[in-house]
This record gives structure tokens, sequence and C-alpha cells, in this order.
């Protein structure tokens, strides 16, 4: 870590990414970490709830002041799963996957998450970098007596894939320094070069999606992977290509993509 950083250890909170949100507001400097035992109210997209009990997982939000324009903050996201899979490669060995947008993936089940926010962009003053907070959640250990049976099939751990001592600090400081290092690389113009690391971890690309719009509306095709501005492309069964910034995706199954 950067000796001047400032990390704020908490015990228990309702979210990571709210009290970093909340500092942030009130100042607080690009680089902060906020790292949290466990939530009470931990969260992913879509308002869903994030498992974070104490002695689990890493829990953490990075607050940033990055100097990108709106329309190029949802990259961030991306940029971000792919800092966390980069380490989690180099200090365990592992090949973790991505989905799209901010899923992280161990043999097909769910490791961890990014959840990108931003402060209000309404407040800013003009030419100030917009506050933007990346909210990390890890499963580091199954919990007592293992997943709940809802999430059996969907959950997982790095403790399951490895015999090895896991390092919640060691992954906290690489994490960070990842994150601010690949939202520099975005600050530079790098998303293209970033997306194609991106897509070699690319846990949906060629699968069945069903994608519920923001509207309601289910659409079922195939994954083309992100276009160059990282939003989703889905081909459905008629061969309409749709553009996904928004709104629920879910892995059905697999079969080979014919374009790209």
């Amino acid at each position: 870590m950067k000796a001047a950083r400032e990390i704020i250890r908490l015990e228990v909170v309702e979210s990571t990414n709210s009290v970093a949100l909340e500092a942030g507001e009130k100042g607080a400097a690009s680089g902060t970490v906020f790292v949290a035992a466990s939530q009470t109210g931990g969260r992913g997209r879509l308002n869903r709830s994030w498992m974070s009990p104490p002695g689990m997982g890493l829990y953490f939000s990075l607050l940033l002041r990055p100097h990108l324009a709106v329309e190029d903050l949802p990259k961030i996201t991306l940029s971000a799963g792919l800092a966390i899979c980069k380490v989690t490669e180099a200090l365990y060995a592992l090949s973790p996957q991505i989905k799209w947008p901010n899923d992280l993936l161990l043999s097909g089940r769910k490791l961890g998450g990014i959840l990108t926010e931003t402060g209000s962009l309404q407040c800013m003053s003009v030419g100030a970098p917009p506050l933007v907070v990346v909210g990390v959640g890890l499963n580091l250990f199954p919990p007592e007596g293992g997943f709940p049976p809802e999430l059996k099939e969907r959950a997982t751990s790095l403790a399951l894939h490895m015999d090895r001592e896991i390092s919640a600090d060691m992954l906290l400081e690489a994490g960070v320094s990842a994150i601010e290092n690949i939202v520099a690389r975005l600050e530079k113009g790098d998303f293209p070069k970033i997306l194609k690391e991106w897509l070699q971890r690319d846990a949906s690309r060629g699968k069945i999606l069903t994608w519920v719009t923001p509207r309601g509306k289910e659409v079922t095709g195939v994954s083309l992977g992100p276009d160059a501005d990282g939003a989703l492309r889905i081909r459905d069964m008629v061969g309409t290509i749709h553009t996904v910034l928004s709104g629920d995706v879910t892995l059905v199954g697999k079969i080979q993509a014919e374009h790209s």
C-alpha cells in the first residue's frame, strides 16, 4: 500500500460502498479504502443482497476520483473485475472468469463481485472529476456448515479450490493497487487492450443468456461478448443483435456462437 493511503477498518457496517460514498461526498481523498469484517446489507447489482458474514470474505470499497468522462464510467466495472481476476491468478494460481458485467466465477460458481457506484453528478463542480466507489466482495472461505441450499450450486470460495493459506490483507493490498493501476490505464485511453484481456476471461461468450430488460421484457440469445464500449451484445434466436447496457443477465447454457 502507498504510505499515504488511508485504510478505514470497520467491524460491522450495512455496506462499505454506502460508507465510502458518504465519506466521498464529505471530501474524503481519492485512494481511501473502507474494509469491513462483515456487512449487514451488502449489495450487488440491481439491489441484490450479498452474503457478508464475519470470517468468510473480503469486503472493501475503494474511493476514486478518476479523470474520465461520465460515459466512460461503466468501463470501470469491467476493468476492476479484470484487475481482481489477475490478482487471484497471480497470488493463488487459479483461473477465475468474469460474467458480464461484474460477477467473478470459479468453476462456474460465483466467487465474488464488483459494484461500482457514483456520487451525485449534479453536485460536482464544473471540471471536477466524478466521485466513484468500487466495491469488491470475495468469498474467501465457505460458511460454517457450507453454503445454504439456495446457494450451494451457485456459490464458491477460494478455500474450496486450494490448500494454501489465504491472506485477506494480501488480497486487499494487491487488489486495491491493481484497481488503481487499471483505472489509470483507463484514464490514458487503454480500454481496447483492457477489453482484450477481459475477453480472455469471458465466462459467457458463446453461451445462451437470458436478459431481462429494464422494462421487464425477456430476451434469450447467444452472448457475443462486450462491444468496444463494454456493452454486452446478445444475438437472439431470430438473429437480432441486442446491445445490453443494464438489466438482469442470466447464464442458461452453452452453444457455439457462429459470429463474433
